[in-house]
C-alpha cells in the first residue's frame, strides 16, 4: 500500500529570511508564539519540510507547494504560485516566474529555497503543501502562519527599484522622520514615529486593501496602490482611515491633529473600532502615506510645499477679488493659498507615461478635490509637472497650479468690460519651497536634515523656463488666457514695500511697516487699509484681530512711512492652530487709480517640549524620561495632556496634568521600554484649553543588553 509523505513541519526561518530581506525589523517577524515571515518578492528565502513518516524520495514522491493570495486565487491572475519540490528545479534569476531548488536532503528534512517572481501581490499570503505518489490522492497541509510579500526596492527588476540604494535607508527603513509645517518665512518642522514596523501596521492594511475593494490581481502594481492608498488614507471614500477637521473643536470630540505623536495609535484604533479615527490635517494624512509605503516596501517622502495653491478653475492664477472701496471680496474669491500644504512623493517605474517620466511621483491623500469621483490624487509624475505636462496621468494639471500658479488681485472696475481690473500679479508668491527630511542625515533641534526639492517640481523661478512651464500648462484654457493676456492700466509711480517678520516670540508685539517713496514729480494722496487676523494654515481667517485706515499726502520725490503695531493681549486669545497672524495691506493713490496690495503671515513661536534623556540607555530596560516647558501665556493652563510615543520604544501614551499657572513650569515624567539597541526617536505633544501645537523630540542611543539576544539591524 502507497502512503503519501506526511508533513509534520513546515518551517520559513522568519528570522534568518528577513535578516536577508531587510525586514528584521518589523516586530511580528520576532512574535515569540507565531513568529510571521515577512519577506520581499523577487528575493530568495529559505524554507524547510519536516515529514513524520519517512524522507523524501524522488522517484517516488511528488511535493507541491501551493502560495494562495486571497479568498479566491488563481494562478492566471497572479495571484497564485504553484511549485513543484524536484531536484531539477532552479531559481529563475530574471524573478519573472515562481521557481524553487532544492538545497538539502536530510533524514526526514527537505531544505529548498524559493523566489516569487517580482511583480506578485504584496499583502498577506497563505501557504499549503501537497505530498502524493503516483495514483494516490494528494494530503494537504496548511502553514498556519500569514506570510507578508512586499516591494523591493533593491531589485532591479521590481518597479519601486531605486537605483541608489543608500536612500532607502532613509525612504524605506527609517521608522521617523520630521515634517516641515509653518509658513515660507519661517518653516519649522514636528518629528513624527512613522513606526512601520509595528505589529499593527501590516494587518491594518490588509484592512485597508480590502475595503478598498481593488482587484487583488491589482495588487502587485504600484502605480495602482499608491492611488488606492491615496483614496483610502482619508475617510470622505469606503470608511477611510482618517477623518479631517480644520476648525471647532470641541472636547472630548476626537483627537486634536498636532496632539499626535505618530501614525501608530492612529492605525491601532482604525483596526480596533473599524470606523475612522477623528482628526486629522494634512500632514497627519502625509504621515500615514508615508508609514503604509515604506510598511509595504515602496519608497517615500514627506514634501512640505510652502505657500500652496488651491486653484479652483484650472486657470493656474489664484484670484483674488476687491470691491471698489479695496474690500476684499469674499464671495467671489474662491481660490485659496495655504501657508502649508503636505503631501508625499513615492518612488516608482511609470510604464503607463513615456521614458523619463519614472522616479518621484506625488500623491495627495488629504480629500481637496474628486479625481475619478474620489477624493484621490496621484501618481503624479514631478517630472511631467516639472514641465508642464498636463495631459498625463493622474492629475498633473492639479499639481502644477498647486507649486507654481500666479497670484493676481482684481480690483471692481466699472469701465473695465469684465467688471475687474487687474491691480497686481505675483509670479513668485506660490510655491516657495518644497521641503522634505535630507536622507540620513538628523538634526533634532535644527533645520540642517531638511532638503529644499522645488527644482524636481518646477524650474527655478522668474525664468524663462520657469515661465514656458506655465505656458505650456495654460495654452488649452481659454480662460486661463484672459487672465494673462490682461493688460495693466494705471500709472505707476508710487513705490511700496511691505517690512518682512520673519517670527515673532510669543508675547511680542507685532508690527505691520510698509516704506513708501514718491517717485512721481506730483503730489501723491495715499489711502491705505491696515489689518491683521488670525488665520488657519488652509488660509482661511479665523478672527480679525485689529484694522486701521490711513491717509496720507506725499510731496514729490518724497519718502514715508505707515504702520500698525498689534499687541499680544490683542492677539493672545484669538490664535488658532499653528499659531499664523495674517498681515494685509492695500492702499490706492488716489490722483492715478494705482492699488498696490502686500501680504505677510507671521507664525508666533511657541516654546519647545525639552525631553530630558539619560546618556545610558539598554535595551528592554525602563528609562525615565523627563519632559517640561514654561507656560508663557498670561493666564492658567486647564485640561492638560501630553502625548509621548517613541520608535520601538514606547506606545503612544497620554499623560494627564494638573493645571498650569501663568509663566509656570509644565513637568512629567515617562517611564519607556526600549525594545532593541540602536538609534531611536522620542516625540511628545502638549495640548489643553488655552495652548496647543506644542511638540518636542530627541534622538537617543539604545545599547544592547547583554541578558538578551540583541536584535541586529537590518
Amino acid at each position: 500500500m502507497k502512503y503519501n509523505l506526511e508533513v509534520e513541519g513546515i518551517s520559513l526561518f522568519p528570522k534568518e529570511n528577513a535578516k536577508k530581506h531587510r525586514t528584521y525589523k518589523y516586530e511580528t517577524v520576532h512574535d515569540d508564539e507565531n513568529p510571521t515571515a515577512v519577506l520581499r518578492r523577487g528575493q530568495t528565502f529559505k524554507m524547510q519540510l519536516k515529514f513524520f513518516n519517512g524522507s523524501f524520495d524522488e522517484n517516488k514522491d511528488i511535493v507541491k507547494l501551493i502560495f494562495n493570495y486571497g479568498s479566491n486565487p488563481n494562478a492566471l491572475k497572479g495571484t497564485q504560485g504553484v511549485l513543484k519540490v524536484d531536484f531539477t528545479g532552479k531559481i529563475c534569476a530574471e524573478n519573472t516566474d515562481w521557481s524553487c531548488e532544492i538545497l538539502k536532503k536530510d533524514d526526514k528534512c527537505l531544505s529548498f529555497e524559493v523566489c516569487t517572481p517580482h511583480n506578485i501581490p504584496i499583502g498577506l499570503w497563505k501557504l499549503q503543501v501537497r505530498t502524493l505518489k503516483p495514483e494516490t490522492t494528494p494530503e494537504k497541509f496548511d502553514y498556519v502562519n500569514d506570510i507578508y510579500f512586499l516591494c523591493n526596492p533593491w531589485n532591479s527588476h521590481d518597479s519601486t527599484y531605486m537605483p541608489e540604494t543608500k536612500l532607502l535607508d532613509e525612504y524605506v527603513l527609517a521608522d521617523a522622520g520630521k515634517i516641515w509645517v509653518g509658513s515660507s518665512n519661517n518653516p519649522g518642522s514636528r518629528a513624527w514615529v512613522f513606526g512601520q514596523f509595528d505589529d499593527i501596521v501590516l494587518p491594518t492594511i490588509m484592512m485597508i486593501f480590502n475595503r478598498s475593494k481593488m482587484p487583488h490581481s491589482s495588487l502587485g502594481d504600484p502605480i495602482q496602490i499608491c492611488r488606492m492608498v491615496s483614496k483610502m488614507v482619508n475617510a470622505n471614500d469606503d470608511n477611510g482611515v482618517l477623518l479631517g477637521k480644520w476648525r471647532d473643536f470641541k472636547d472630548n470630540d476626537g483627537t486634536l491633529p498636532s496632539a499626535w505623536t505618530g501614525s501608530v495609535p492612529i492605525l491601532q484604533e482604525y483596526y480596533d473600532t473599524k470606523t475612522p479615527v477623528r482628526y486629522g490635517q494634512c500632514w497627519v494624512f502625509a504621515a500615514l502615506v508615508t508609514t503604509i509605503c515604506r510598511a509595504l516596501g515602496i519608497p517615500s517622502r514627506v514634501v512640505s510645499n510652502f505657500d500652496s495653491a488651491h486653484d479652483y478653475d484650472n486657470t493656474f492664477t489664484i484670484d483674488n477679488f476687491y470691491d471698489e472701496n479695496n474690500k476684499f471680496d469674499d464671495g467671489k474669491t474662491i481660490d485659496s493659498i495655504w501657508n502649508f500644504h503636505v503631501w508625499n512623493d513615492v518612488y516608482i517605474a511609470r510604464p503607463d507615461l513615456p521614458s523619463g517620466y519614472g522616479g518621484w511621483q506625488a500623491i495627495d491623500a488629504t480629500p481637496q478635490e474628486l479625481s475619478g469621483g474620489f477624493y484621490q490624487c496621484g501618481p503624479t509624475s514631478l517630472e511631467a509637472v516639472r514641465k508642464g505636462e498636463v495631459g498625463y496621468n493622474y492629475d498633473t494639471h492639479f499639481l502644477i497650479s498647486t507649486v507654481n500658479s500666479d497670484v493676481v488681485h482684481w480690483k471692481e472696475d466699472p469701465t473695465s468690460e469684465i467688471g475687474y481690473s487687474r491691480i497686481y500679479s505675483d509670479t513668485r508668491a506660490v510655491g516657495r519651497f518644497l521641503l522634505t527630511k535630507k536622507p540620513m542625515v538628523d538634526d533634532p533641534y535644527g533645520n540642517e536634515d531638511c532638503e529644499d526639492v522645488i527644482n524636481q517640481y518646477k524650474m527655478p523661478e522668474g525664468t524663462k523656463a520657469e515661465r514656458l512651464q506655465l505656458f505650456n500648462s495654460i495654452r488649452h484654457n481659454p480662460l486661463a488666457r484672459i487672465r494673462w493676456e490682461m493688460p495693466h492700466t494705471e500709472i505707476r509711480d508710487v513705490e511700496f514695500k511691505l517690512k518682512n517678520l520673519e517670527k515673532v516670540k510669543i508675547g511680542d508685539g507685532v508690527d505691520l511697516i510698509i516704506n513708501i517713496e514718491n517717485k512721481s514729480d506730483q503730489v501723491r494722496t495715499i489711502n491705505a487699509v491696515l489689518s491683521s487676523g488670525s488665520v488657519y494654515y488652509t488660509g482661511v481667517k479665523s478672527h480679525t484681530i485689529k484694522e486701521s485706515h490711513k491717509e496720507l499726502k506725499m510731496k514729490p520725490q518724497s519718502t514715508a512711512q505707515l504702520s500698525m503695531t498689534v499687541k499680544s493681549d490683542q492677539y493672545m486669545d484669538k490664535l488658532v492652530e499653528h499659531g499664523i497672524i495674517k498681515l494685509d495691506a492695500i492702499a490706492t493713490v488716489k490722483e492715478t487709480g494705482q492699488t498696490w496690495l502686500g501680504k505677510d503671515d507671521i507664525q508666533i513661536i511657541k516654546p519647545k517640549i525639552n525631553i530630558n534623556i539619560p546618556t545610558d540607555i539598554i535595551a528592554r530596560e525602563p528609562t525615565l524620561v523627563r519632559l517640561s516647558f514654561v507656560n508663557p501665556m498670561k493666564k492658567w493652563l486647564t485640561d492638560c495632556k501630553i502625548n509621548v510615543a517613541g520608535s520601538s520604544m514606547l506606545r503612544n501614551q497620554v499623560v494627564r496634568c494638573s493645571d498650569v499657572g501663568p509663566g509656570k513650569n509644565v513637568e512629567v515624567d515617562v517611564t519607556v521600554v526600549p525594545k532593541i539597541k540602536g538609534e531611536l526617536t522620542l516625540v511628545a505633544t502638549f495640548s489643553s484649553n488655552e495652548l496647543f501645537d506644542i511638540s518636542g523630540s530627541v534622538k537617543a542611543t539604545v545599547k544592547p543588553n547583554i541578558i538578551y539576544t540583541p536584535i541586529i539591524m537590518a
